[in-house]
């Protein structure tokens, strides 16, 4: 037992022995280690604190073994621990706790020169070694940097310049740095201004990049206002799914506290390839809209699709009561998904959206007028020449100059052979406002030649000096001009349903003055197209609207306000009575007749007919504005409360939108989406990205496309109006 006890106690004894080495090992690395970096740093290539830190090695006084590594300071000879030694240096030398070293040493460039010595003697000084004269720095222009003693030694020669500079400006603001620190914010403040940053970069859904959050100079502003730098991941995960839930949230409560409300549809009619988002609104009784879902298509999709997808959205809000659901309006598929649901659920109004009707109607213009055709020929012939003649070019473009302030190429459509309105409408604004500059060149001498000797170029040049061509330009561009201007109003002001007849009237009344100023084709020519789209786009409730509605009612002789019957033709008139007969029961509807009739006799009580047709004028647009646009429901609601059956399909008739325009998604968001489109969680963040910046859009009624109004801010547009008066130049004026 002794032995063995001897034995452990030899063993415990060794290993204690082994361990004191080891640690001895370490030590001795640590303090050689240290006193090769500080023979290194003295030497010019490491840290300026060692000229002022010298490591020393403590040994046990008993066993005379290493027991610790230490750092001397060798101006005031205090020890510390040799862990860390910048932090030593930071806190012992910086902070100023050493009483013999000056923490905010004085700036390179005020160091003072050694005098050189004296040269009495110049043969002799010569003779001398060139390197005592001769300084480093010579190589460099000296403008570009701080002036430095002719003394001072760079290590790193020249290139030590730049980096010198910059010390020396980081030393003037360390100097300069004011001691009292600014107010920070608290958490309350920080998150609240989080919050509002999140706000803006979602609802601005793509405009904004997520990966612009991590761009120096944005973090830099941060810094200064006093916020802490921002993680892109936490923007995209869960402040995006707290917006998200909030604004669902919102929206789903709404809609559940309407009593009906109808479904818009809008991008099933898209010209551009790739991804497309389909979205689908909900527009409520008392004038607001909600953005509901989007749908990711590429290229075009079936009626059929369609027309699922629009059920799905209606049985996904209602559940078992469809009935809530009054209507939908969609830019596409009215001829069968609308009508086919429509005819399935017969309390429905599925119209078909009157912004994609005008621009069909431009369409129809476009391709089936001759007059158009030929104007578009004549035009593409006289640019095609002009660009492409030497003489001519050059001749337009300092004519150009002269009249416009600005020389450039006419547009010419990359493909001659189809109509398009976009190209062509550019076409004719080219061609109108370069027309002086046009017909100057025509009689500049240094042209005469060219139009003189090719047969093309005199053909051109009569064209030109043809009245009758110039009439016929402005004639197609005025025309083309209206409707898009009417679109474009549509798109803007998204009337009601009860509205289109008006707009329909004042689009016909418009061709008839365009005839009267113009007379350069048959006037039922573009009749004919008109009636034709308004046929296709027609639907039995804008009549039955544009009665009931009493924003439309007319002062009779009587005093009295009475419903517009007189301004419907008789088929009309019938479905107004087909459209109220179908959206009540079968045992109300003659109930609704007669109620329908009381209303064509009697009408509105002027005072409430007033009160619902007052108008004020916009400040910032300048047009007359209805001062109450719910007026007219809320009278059949309240007032009108005789009229039972009547007024029930009322109310749900003249607050229908006519048109699906709202949400324009922009297409930076489309590509990424476009890019990504394979992966579950992008589409799903994308989706939230969009709702929530489409109910921002709708609850501030901004309806515009940031990309557009970027656009338009940039744009410098010049008008082309009465341009025939300007362009028509007396030969003998030139």
């Amino acid at each position: 037992m002794a032995t063995n006890a001897s034995e452990q106690t030899q063993a415990e004894s060794q290993q204690i022995a082994s361990v004191e080495e080891l640690a001895t090992k370490a030590l001795q690395k640590r303090y050689e280690g240290l006193k090769m970096v500080r023979t290194k740093a003295i030497k010019g290539k490491g840290a300026w604190y060692w000229n002022h830190l010298e490591p020393i090695l403590l040994h046990n006084t008993d066993t005379n073994v290493p027991k610790a590594v230490k750092l001397r300071c060798s101006l005031c000879d205090a020890v510390f621990s040799a862990s860390n030694p910048s932090r030593t240096a930071s806190e012992h030398l910086k902070r100023g706790t050493c009483p013999n070293f000056n923490s905010l040493p004085k700036p390179i460039s005020t160091i003072s020169p050694s005098p050189p010595p004296p040269q009495t003697n110049r043969k002799r000084n010569s003779s001398t070694s060139p390197l005592n004269h001769v300084t480093p720095l010579s190589v460099v222009d000296p403008s570009q940097f701080p002036q430095f003693p002719a003394h001072l030694m760079l290590s790193g020669g020249k290139d030590d310049l730049g980096p010198l500079a910059m010390l020396e400006d980081s030393v003037k603001k360390l100097k300069s740095r004011k001691t009292t620190q600014t107010q920070s914010l608290s958490k309350t403040q920080i998150e609240l201004a989080l919050d509002s940053l999140s706000s803006w970069v979602f609802e601005s859904c793509g405009s904004v990049s997520l990966t612009g959050l991590e761009h120096p100079k944005l973090r830099a502003f941060l810094s200064q206002v006093g916020l802490p730098v921002i993680s892109r991941r936490d923007f995209v995960t869960r402040r995006l799914d707290l917006k998200y839930e909030e604004s669902r949230v919102k929206a789903d409560t709404r809609i559940h506290d309407a009593m009906f409300f109808q479904i818009g549809s809008n991008g099933w009619k898209f010209e551009n390839s790739g991804e497309n988002l389909v979205s689908l609104t909900v527009n409520l009784p008392n004038g607001t809209s909600l953005y509901r879902r989007g749908l990711f298509v590429n290229g075009a999709v079936s009626s059929n699709y369609a027309e699922e997808v629009l059920w799905e959205t209606v049985k996904g809000i209602c559940g078992n009561l469809p009935q809530r659901c009054v209507g939908i309006v969609s830019d596409r598929f009215m001829s069968k998904a609308l009508r086919n649901l429509e005819s399935e659920n017969l309390w429905m109004v599925n119209l078909s959206c009157q912004f994609q009707s005008f621009n069909s109607l431009i369409r129809d213009l476009v391709k089936e007028l001759p007059l158009v055709k030929s104007v578009y020929q004549s035009c593409s012939r006289l640019v095609n020449f002009v660009n492409s003649a030497g003489e001519i070019r050059i001749a337009l473009c300092k004519y150009q100059m002269r009249e416009q302030g600005e020389s450039r190429m006419l547009h010419l459509p990359l493909d001659c052979c189809s109509l398009v309105f976009e190209p062509l409408y550019n076409l004719l604004e080219d061609v109108l406002s370069s027309a002086r500059a046009i017909q100057l060149v025509m009689h500049d001498d240094d042209c005469k030649v060219v139009l003189m000797e090719d047969h093309l170029a005199r053909e051109v040049g009569e064209m030109v000096g043809d009245v009758g061509f110039w009439n016929e330009v402005e004639a197609v561009y005025s025309l083309l001009k209206l409707v898009k201007e009417m679109a474009r109003r549509i798109e803007e002001e998204r009337p009601l349903i009860g509205q289109c007849l008006p707009l329909w009237d004042e689009l016909r009344l418009k061709i008839k003055d365009w005839y009267a100023k113009f007379n350069v084709v048959d006037e039922k020519q573009v009749e004919k197209l008109v009636e034709r789209r308004f046929k296709k786009s027609y639907h039995p409730a804008w009549a039955a609207a544009f009665i009931l509605d009493p924003l439309y009612l007319i002062r009779d002789s009587s005093g009295k306000y009475l419903p517009p019957f007189k301004c419907l033709s008789p088929e009309q008139e019938k479905d107004v009575d087909k459209l109220i007969t179908r959206l009540v029961s079968r045992d109300e509807a003659h109930i609704a007749m007669m109620e329908l009739m009381k209303w064509r006799t009697e009408g509105l009580d002027p005072v409430y007919a007033r009160a619902v047709q007052m108008k004020e004028r916009d400040p910032v647009s300048g047009k007359m504005r209805i001062v109450n646009p719910q007026s007219g429901r809320l009278v059949w609601e309240t007032y009108l409360s005789e009229f039972r059956s009547l007024g029930r399909v009322a109310v749900r008739l003249i607050f229908l939108h006519a048109t699906s325009c709202g949400f324009k998604c922009n297409s930076s968001l489309l590509r990424w989406v476009h890019s990504h489109g394979r992966s579950r969680a992008a589409i799903d963040r994308a989706q939230k990205l969009i709702f929530i910046s489409a109910n921002s859009k709708f609850e501030r009624r901004d309806f515009s496309n940031d990309e557009e109004r970027d656009a338009e801010l940039l744009a410098m547009a010049n008008g082309v109006d009465d341009v025939l008066n300007d362009v028509l130049i007396d030969t003998s004026s030139v």
